[in-house]
């Protein structure tokens, strides 16, 4: 088995800043890296909007390693109401990090990239070479095609100024600290919500967006955490890398193992007038395991169970403190 733990070595004392270092991915990553003896600096949008060029140079300033997380994302339900947000802020937090990257002599940069950058209709597996053979799925292409030119940025500014930079392309997440909203989260966010209210209250039924058809992969965030900081040691190409656990699982089917890990005993109902987005998708992690050594740990229904645990004690403090 490839060694998948991140060296102590590399890290000790190293100057990094990891920009969405307060969000979901970025918290689990700042806690790995503060383990492995870096000096880590998080960048949060109320002290430095990425999206402006000075504010950007001024959170990169002293790094010899970035970790680019910060995004404007959200589940089906925000894509379609903010497709212009998505396209550029995107777009302009990547241009930014990649030029004050290249100024500032950055060692490192991994500019975290997304599934929802693959063509809607990619044969299952996704494989790496595929990610330029169409347009992605219309809900997501604004956030999807702005994340893709990472890929680009990363290819132009490593064959034009030696920039030793690397656009991994993420599954989807999931985990402890993900946004639980029911209109604006991921798919196992919001179902996580519902099925656990429907439980604690006795409801009979829970409704869900689209058919159940479609397939996603889901990794745990943690596994992400780690994947991220073995791609700053080990990865030395701007091509395209998945990060995930190559493992299919049907809506329907994630609906059904949430529900009993939730232990809601009522009936599962499907609203097919919402949008089910792309009809299936995971990914070939060959390359990973390849490059780097990756492969993700956390079993499907055991991240799960820590992220259904995660939201009931959030949950069960919101109301204490709202008591």
């Amino acid at each position: 088995m490839a060694d998948a733990t991140p060296d102590p070595r590399f890290w000790s004392g190293k100057q990094v800043v990891v920009t969405g270092g307060a969000g979901f991915l970025g918290r689990p990553t700042v806690a790995m890296l503060g383990d492995l003896g870096a000096e880590v600096r998080i960048t949060r949008s109320a002290d430095h909007d990425l999206r402006d060029r000075e504010a950007c140079f001024a959170a990169l300033d002293g790094a010899q390693v970035v970790i680019h997380l910060a995004a404007n994302v959200g589940g089906i339900g925000y894509n379609r109401r903010n497709p212009g947000p998505l396209a550029h802020d995107n777009l302009a937090m990547g241009l930014n990090v990649f030029e004050a990257s290249r100024e500032l002599s950055v060692e490192k940069l991994v500019a975290a990239c997304s599934v929802c950058a693959y063509p809607k209709f990619t044969p299952v597996p996704f494989e790496e070479e595929n990610i330029w053979d169409g347009y992605p799925e219309e809900s997501n292409a604004p956030y999807g095609l702005a994340k893709k030119m990472l890929l680009v940025l990363s290819d132009s500014y490593r064959r034009q100024y030696r920039l030793d930079s690397c656009a991994p392309v993420m599954a989807n997440l999931y985990g402890p600290g993900d946004n639980f909203d029911l209109e604006d989260s991921h798919v196992i966010a919001a179902m996580i919500h519902k099925y656990v209210l429907a439980a604690d209250r006795g409801d009979p039924e829970v409704v869900l967006w689209g058919t159940g058809k479609p397939s996603r992969e889901f990794l745990y965030v943690d596994d992400a955490a780690r994947a991220l900081i073995l791609c700053a040691e080990r990865l030395g190409t701007s091509e395209p890398v998945n990060i995930g656990t190559g493992r299919e699982t049907s809506i329907r089917e994630l609906a059904e193992t949430i529900s009993g890990l939730a232990g809601f005993e009522g009936k599962s109902a499907w609203d097919e007038s919402r949008p089910d987005g792309q009809p299936k998708r995971y990914l070939d992690v060959s390359r990973a395991l390849e490059l780097i050594g990756f492969e993700a740990e956390t079993p499907l229904a055991d991240g799960l169970k820590r992220t259904i645990e995660s939201f009931r004690a959030a949950d069960l403090a919101a109301a204490g403190s709202s008591a």
